[in-house]
């Protein structure tokens, strides 16, 4: 089900307040990334928020992969996927996942919850949650530019 890119509006500053007043809403960082964009992909934020919930803090509390992270892939997912009858999209979103990811860790020095956060780290945190999910945001709108 691609969604042609060329006809998204995506006000990157807007989004942010969005997902921000989620997470101040007690919206997990992966339901806050997606809910914010679900509007532009195609999706019903109370489904999306159904569907996130258990990615928060680290994939289930678990603090590995990045709830931000994950809520932008999601939102990726949806937006290069070919649908549920033509699977062949997968190495296409694939890559565009590492894309991703690989500028998240350049900018913020890493993908894992614990690390950003600082979990049982002496020097702190890289990266707060509300500043992963700005992240998040912007990599998805400057991936949606290209």
């Amino acid at each position: 089900m691609a969604i042609n890119k060329s006809e998204m509006s995506l006000d990157r500053e807007e989004l942010k307040r969005t997902a921000a007043g989620y997470h101040g809403r007690g919206f997990n960082c992966a339901q806050s990334v997606i809910c914010a964009l679900a509007p532009h992909v195609g999706l019903d934020p109370k489904t999306a928020f159904s569907i996130a919930e258990g990615f928060g803090a680290g994939m289930g509390g678990m603090t590995e992969t990045c709830g931000a992270i994950s809520g932008g892939i999601m939102a990726l997912g949806q937006v290069e996927s070919s649908g549920f009858d033509a699977p062949g999209s997968k190495g296409a979103t694939y890559r565009r996942a590492r894309a991703y990811c690989d500028a998240f860790r350049e900018k913020n020095g890493s993908t894992v919850c614990r690390e950003l956060k600082g979990v049982d780290a002496a020097s702190g945190p890289l990266r707060s949650c509300a500043g992963c999910i700005d992240d998040a945001i912007d990599l998805f709108c400057d991936i949606m530019n290209k």
